[in-house]
């Protein structure tokens, strides 16, 4: 198997992992705090009401985080498997650009005393894993690198 089929792969693990495990203590419905399941429902509460409240900005950056989520596991497999070499560059971008989006979530909630869990930070790692193994797999026409046809 591929190097890039292995990143996706494991980065798909690694995703579907943290929708179980705790990512922030504020949650008190799982054991040890929210489950990542719940996380993207609370996610959703700008466009899709559940009783979680955020800021004006936080709503946005809230309901682009899901959006994120949804890339990964609607549009990323059809990517991996259908797409041409231009969509799995375009999804690598999509990838890599959710990971530093994602990253608001430390800014508004690591550094205080919510605490992010693993859950998040797997979750979080995840996008990078998937950006890196689409950029591997899009430099790479009909499954030959391109060092490999000079």
């Amino acid at each position: 198997m591929r190097r890039a089929y292995l990143l996706i792969s494991g980065a798909w693990v690694v995703h579907a992992v943290a929708w179980f495990l705790p990512v922030i203590d504020d949650g008190v419905r799982f054991p040890d705090g929210l489950p990542g399941w719940q996380a993207f429902r609370t996610a959703l509460s700008p466009v899709w009401p559940y009783g979680a409240t955020f800021s004006a900005i936080e709503s946005v950056a809230a309901t682009l985080s899901a959006a994120t989520t949804i890339f990964f596991l609607l549009i990323s497999p059809w990517i991996v498997w259908r797409g041409s070499h231009a969509a799995r560059r375009v999804g690598a971008w999509i990838a890599a650009a959710s990971f530093i989006l994602d990253a608001h979530w430390y800014l508004f909630y690591g550094r205080n005393s919510s605490g992010l869990q693993i859950g998040y930070f797997l979750w979080w790692f995840s996008f990078l894993v998937l950006a890196i193994g689409l950029f591997d797999l899009a430099g790479r026409r009909g499954g030959v690198s391109k060092a490999s046809r000079d």
